[in-house]
């Protein structure tokens, strides 16, 4: 069922999480879509549709993108086996509040230090200690991860020196390296894909900074441990031919099995959840106009017609 509400985000257990296609047609039929592929005609119903990943080998055609659209269904553009994220078009998530609140956590240093905790916290599973500074936060991460190399290491047999490859000279990287390489590029895929179907810019990152994908780095720190280190490493451990293949096929199978792209938006909002961003009216109503910036007075409503004398600086009325 569409939700109508187009400031509610799709909750992907009221849909289904998405459809990926591959060497195929996409056309309109009737108010959905149908795909056509070697074996025949398969109609999609794509008002229950979250997100639909088209995959090496598509078209899709004018009024299919726009039968999409108009049912809120984000398309998006993918490598073989919705392994990799090019780009995407809208979805249902009009509304600007996500991006709006998670520009102002950025913005304010105390709000932003809040998240930078919570993330590191969310990493270890346990609330850390307050008294710790950021410094403290880190050097515990780095244990952590290191500890976590090293057993993984000793389970496998595989000998782990640290991390090291150069992008210009991949195959001159151990193979142990080159895994980890291509299982973190799967999940950065599909944290990008969640974070833009959400409405957050994956370029403002916490922790990370200065890229465009630094929220995606940020994100994707929560679940490395936990899938990517041991993806490469039993990969690694399987032997060497098509390692990378390997990988990104494990990758796709591990976010499937694991219904992975339904944790990872709850999780962004729990580490944005630190307040007081939670509680600002952001854009709550698709009929209002938005405000007017001032630097003396802050926020002026919008579509107002102010007179001379009563004009903000630098408005168009003013």
């Amino acid at each position: 069922m569409r939700l109508q509400d187009l400031h509610t985000l799709p909750k992907v257990r009221d849909s289904w999480t998405y459809l990926y296609l591959e060497h195929c047609r996409v056309d309109q039929d009737d108010k959905a879509i149908a795909v056509h592929d070697a074996e025949g005609k398969t109609a999609v119903p794509c008002a229950s549709l979250t997100t639909l990943m088209l995959g090496p080998g598509t078209t899709i055609t004018h009024a299919a993108i726009k039968t999409l659209a108009d049912n809120g269904c984000m398309v998006m553009w993918s490598g073989e086996g919705a392994v990799r994220f090019y780009a995407s078009g809208t979805g249902e998530t009009r509304s600007a509040r996500n991006l709006l609140r998670k520009s102002y956590l950025h913005s304010d240093l105390k709000a932003r230090l809040k998240v930078v905790f919570r993330m590191y916290s969310m990493r270890f599973n346990e609330e850390l200690d307050p008294s710790l500074n950021l410094r403290q936060v880190r050097g515990k991460e780095g244990i952590r991860v290191r500890e976590t190399y090293a057993r993984f290491s000793r389970e496998t047999g595989i000998p782990w020196s640290g991390r090291s490859y150069q992008r210009e000279q991949w195959m001159n990287a151990d193979p142990i390296n080159r895994a980890r390489s291509a299982a973190n590029s799967c999940l950065y895929g599909v944290c990008h894909a969640a974070i833009v179907s959400a409405g957050y810019s994956p370029a403002l990152g916490f922790i990370h900074t200065g890229k465009m994908l630094s929220f995606v780095y940020d994100v994707a720190d929560l679940y490395k441990t936990e899938i990517t280190i041991p993806v490469a490493f039993k990969a690694v451990g399987d032997g060497g031919d098509k390692l990378e293949t390997r990988v990104r096929q494990t990758c796709r199978d591990i976010f499937h099995e694991r219904r992975f792209l339904n944790r990872v938006i709850p999780d962004i909002e729990k580490a944005l959840d630190v307040g007081p961003a939670g509680e600002l009216e952001l854009d709550a109503d698709a009929a209002i106009p938005g405000g007017l910036w001032d630097p003396f007075v802050g926020l002026l409503g919008g579509g107002v017609n102010y007179g001379a004398e009563e004009a903000p600086i630098g408005s168009a009325d003013g």
